[in-house]
């Protein structure tokens, strides 16, 4: 018998790195994601492969179930520690997949290229939490750690605002279709950020008035989701930056690499890699393409509407 499960792909328009501590964050579920099929297999092991977007193979190993109840793989920071680590939290959580079974085939299938940065692990692991029918925010707190609105957009296909309360998910979904779609635009900047890294800066650059700073990303998480121009959602915007670009004693992006644009950039996620949102009163791409950046898509054809 084959299942499929599928998960959506994230992308943090405000509240960056706060939301790990309370935070109100505007996130948005992507057209990309992840396939997890699942077939029956033999040997008390699972057949494990990875396919990116374009069907290339990118991983393949075999992964025993001894493996997996005692989380026994002695070179970490590979790929195969990665999964056995994440279903042996699995296994904790609900062992009846490991001991009901025979063994596994299973295929992983990206639709978006897996430096995107659009959630290769969140995918990933919302997925085998729904084959393993666990809660996936248990299995991220277990496995990975970090706030969690990734896992709220792989659950959800519209717009919503994530926040944590008393370390729990507090997910909120809302209409956002503003006249000016058709004004937004995400570029990928050609690397991929290290979120777990990103975390850590943050954590240790936190100042001491964090009461303070939330109240102010809150309020501009509103104005952001409020607005009903291209001008108040763009000065909402580049007020987030600003904010943002203090806490993190960091300068924005737009400062360090697109000076001359002529309109707003917004980082998203992990400051410095993945995508950008860009706001443009014209289409952007001959602009950014100029630069070296070619991967420029329309707001509809990033996000789930």
């Amino acid at each position: 018998m084959k299942t499929t499960f599928y998960s959506n792909g994230k992308l943090l328009i405000t509240g960056e790195y706060l939301v790990l501590d309370g935070a109100r964050a505007f996130a948005l579920p992507t057209k990309f994601g992840q396939n997890l099929i699942v077939e029956n297999g033999s040997n008390h092991e699972i057949q494990w492969k990875s396919y990116d977007f374009d069907a290339h193979l990118w991983y393949e190993d075999t992964l025993s179930f001894t493996e997996i109840i005692h989380n026994t793989v002695t070179k970490t920071e590979t790929v195969k520690a990665t999964l056995v680590q994440i279903l042996h939290e699995a296994y904790l959580l609900n062992p009846d997949f490991i001991n009901k079974s025979e063994g596994y085939t299973i295929s992983t299938q990206l639709t978006f290229p897996k430096n995107w940065g659009l959630g290769t692990s969140s995918t990933l692991l919302n997925n085998i939490a729904q084959w393993t029918k666990i809660d996936a925010f248990t299995l991220l707190k277990n496995s990975f750690g970090g706030s969690g609105y990734d896992i709220a957009c792989a659950q959800n296909n519209t717009p919503i605002i994530y926040r944590l309360e008393e370390n729990l998910p507090v997910v909120e979904t809302i209409s956002f279709n503003p006249d000016f779609i058709q004004n937004i635009y995400f570029v990928y900047l050609n690397k991929k950020q290290n979120s777990k890294a990103a975390i850590n800066a943050y954590y240790n650059n936190k100042n001491q008035n964090l009461a303070d700073t939330i109240i102010d990303n809150n309020k501009i998480t509103e104005a952001v989701i409020n607005a009903r121009t291209l001008k108040e959602f763009t000065s909402a915007l580049e007020k987030h930056e600003i904010h943002l670009s203090n806490v993190l004693k960091t300068k924005t992006i737009k400062e360090t690499a697109f000076q001359d644009f002529n309109g707003t950039i917004k980082s998203l996620g992990a400051w410095g890699g993945d995508f950008v949102m860009v706001i443009s009163k014209e289409n952007p791409t001959s602009y950014f393409t100029s630069k070296g950046y070619e991967t420029i898509l329309p707001y509809n054809e990033m996000i789930l509407t």
